[in-house]
């Protein structure tokens, strides 16, 4: 921030996940400092007590953190002072998870939620009062405009035809033969999600259809969701 401040150079902190900066951003902004942050679903999901002994599919860097770090972080999602949500997918075959052995520090640390980002989040801030219009600014318009997407991430005539229907109300539970990944390797792996995403549209094109009628690659549609910034439709 004090670099940002001298110099005016745009900045941007990835992989927000410890609360304690979120006065020194906030402060930034007040400033009209151009700084912006964003923060992933592992560190909105988790917390750091919960996570069992040697369940080295929940490591990640930076770590999750304490309950109460979680709740600040949402709040600073509320507050405007965290900008946006990633999901900062990282995959890996099994074996790097070392999982046999539980050891976090050998283990590879990434999580892969490009496919539940969106249900991951959902359940958790709409149990905190958020509603569609936060959801998509914070996963969908955000991202875009800061990626530069003039023609994503928003419903507007001219724009592209990227859409999500989904039932916000639908529950389903995440097990290996619902992951798209290659490699099973999930902390989210026997979770209750909510909000199930049952087609994706990508410039007005079908690329999935959950009832199985898809026509496209297996995991693509997942990939325009995350990666392009879609809004979100409730389909009643």
């Amino acid at each position: 921030m004090r670099l940002c401040r001298e110099t005016r150079c745009p900045v941007h902190v990835v992989h927000l996940s410890s609360a304690s900066s979120i006065e020194t951003r906030r402060r930034a902004k007040q400033e009209g400092l151009p700084v912006t942050a964003e923060t992933c679903p592992h560190y909105l999901c988790f917390a750091a007590e919960s996570i069992p002994d040697g369940a080295t599919e929940y490591k990640c860097a930076p770590p999750s953190r304490e309950q109460q770090n979680r709740e600040q972080l949402w709040q600073g999602l509320f507050d405007g002072v965290i900008d946006f949500i990633i999901t900062d997918h990282s995959p890996c075959i099994p074996a790097l998870k070392q999982h046999e052995k539980g050891d976090f520090m050998a283990a590879w640390g990434g999580i892969a939620s490009l496919q539940l980002g969106l249900s991951a989040i959902w359940g958790e801030a709409r149990a905190r009062g958020a509603d569609l219009t936060r959801m998509a600014r914070w996963m969908s318009e955000g991202p875009a405009r800061f990626a530069g997407l003039s023609k994503k991430g928003r419903l507007q005539r001219g724009l592209d035809a990227d859409l999500l229907v989904w039932d916000p109300d639908a529950s389903f539970q995440v097990t290996p033969e619902r992951l798209f990944f290659r490699h099973k390797v999930s902390p989210y792996l026997g979770r209750t999600l909510l909000g199930f995403p049952s087609r994706t549209l990508l410039r007005g094109q079908l690329v999935y259809d959950a009832s199985g009628q898809a026509t496209t690659a297996v995991g693509a549609p997942f990939l325009a969701s995350a990666a392009l910034g879609q809004p979100l439709l409730h389909r009643s």
